[in-house]
């Protein structure tokens, strides 16, 4: 589960980042006692990136301003989101932007950590420049100093940037995290370093010995009424409740991907995830979303957080999105968890397709690539006629799945009509979405 920006970097105060005075804003008009200097930024507090890009990040010089901006960004969806609650931040002049980040790899069991000289909301040129160093034994500022000298840094900025590492580093170890990550990190003209924006990504199953990012996860983009409530509960001692299933239900989305792409991700940890976005995007690909549908390598089949309907769901956010083309799903697990995951697929897509209306015979020839999708996302793509009563349908988007080990013949066959490339080798199944995404476009 991802926190909010307001709520990460009230963790990053606790371990000593710096961030700049900020208020959290319930409603517009709590912009009337706004305690701190013009002129603000306020921010869109959804669990998205592409903020800014989408008009939900914006700077105010004055009250009445800010009043009418936040009403607007209230207003404003977000990949579907809506804000319940906004970030009034301290305008800040940054000379240089780095992106950081700290995740748990857990196909080789250790922690990573990631820096990109250049930061910011150009995603693509900071993947292009980004450097990766494994936490190989006990942690020690050792690995921090070298991701900042891999990034290329100098003179005092090595020794600012490695102490901010440490400190991501230690929130991350504390608090049982998956993800920490500051972009972008910003440098001043006199070399002062600030985190202008943060993500934090909680591992659900910590939750049970972290009450306190349970409070948190609880009070994800409510009102200030329900704070209020969950702050008297603890006040009276009692512990904070959370519905589980409701965390674990839902695939969690990765914000290091491109607005205008066309290109869906799936994988089943954040360290898959993002080498997989950095193989796409030093191909030249554009991916769209990014969703890591369980935490998990050995893809627990028996926990509570059910991966098979976090799988379920991250397919039909993506198959549901009209500017989705190609589906790339990278799971890496064991034989037992791949089979489940191929027929979990398999099961989703055969869904879809006894839904919809029979092709008549001048289609079937194409029906080896062009397998139709529900009718509700008929109004943004190409028709087929079909014999039933006015009924339109299209296309699902292109899926390549990429699974190790495992019988999956059985699931295999089950979608051979459909438009389902299998590849075990991740940069084949790189290049073939990428190319299959480009053939749309074209």
């Amino acid at each position: 589960m991802d926190l909010l920006e307001y709520q990460a970097k009230e963790l990053f105060r606790e371990v000593g980042i710096p961030v700049l005075p900020a208020q959290r804003i319930d409603h517009p008009t709590d912009l009337k006692h706004l305690g701190i200097p013009y002129p603000v930024v306020l921010k869109s507090q959804v669990p998205m990136g592409g903020r800014g890009k989408a008009g939900g990040i914006r700077l105010v010089e004055n009250t009445i301003d800010a009043i009418a901006t936040a009403r607007a960004i209230f207003n404003l969806p977000i990949r579907g989101k809506y804000p319940e609650v906004l970030l009034a931040e301290s305008h800040y002049d940054a000379h240089q932007e780095l992106y950081l980040a700290v995740i748990l790899d857990y196909g080789i069991g250790r922690p990573v950590l990631l820096g990109s000289s250049q930061g910011g909301m150009n995603l693509e040129t900071a993947m292009a420049h980004m450097q990766r160093v494994v936490v190989e034994r006990d942690f020690s500022p050792f690995y921090a100093r070298r991701l900042a000298l891999k990034m290329g840094l100098q003179g005092n900025l090595i020794e600012s940037v490695s102490g901010i590492i440490q400190k991501m580093y230690q929130l991350f170890i504390e608090k049982d995290l998956e993800l920490v990550e500051i972009n972008p990190l910003a440098i001043s003209a006199t070399g002062e370093v600030m985190a202008l924006d943060g993500k934090i990504a909680v591992n659900d199953r910590a939750l049970g010995r972290h009450s306190e990012l349970a409070m948190l996860v609880s009070n994800k983009g409510v009102n200030q009424g329900v704070n209020r409530g969950v702050n008297q509960e603890l006040n009276q001692g009692l512990e904070p409740i959370v519905d589980t299933n409701q965390l674990n239900t839902q695939a969690k989305e990765l914000n290091w991907t491109d607005s205008n792409g066309n290109i869906g991700i799936i994988c089943n940890s954040n360290c898959l995830a993002a080498a997989t976005l950095d193989l796409i995007y030093q191909s030249k690909g554009k991916p769209a979303i990014c969703l890591v549908a369980n935490g998990y390598a050995s893809w627990d089949l028996q926990a509570l957080s059910s991966p098979v309907q976090q799988l379920q769901s991250a397919l039909a956010q993506l198959t549901e999105n009209i500017g989705i083309q190609v589906v790339l799903v990278n799971i890496l697990c064991n034989s037992a968890a791949s089979e489940a995951v191929a027929d979990a697929i398999a099961n989703y897509l055969q869904s879809q397709v006894e839904e919809m209306p029979v092709i008549n015979e001048a289609n079937q020839a194409e029906r080896q690539m062009d397998t139709i999708s529900l009718s509700r996302r008929a109004a943004n793509n190409r028709n087929h006629s079909v014999e039933s009563k006015s009924t339109t349908v299209t296309r699902l988007p292109q899926f390549v799945i990429r699974l190790v080990g495992g019988n999956i013949d059985s699931a295999k066959e089950r979608v051979s009509a459909m438009p389902v490339h299998w590849i075990d080798n991740l940069d084949r199944a790189v290049t073939q979405a990428i190319s299959l995404a480009k053939s749309t476009v074209n």
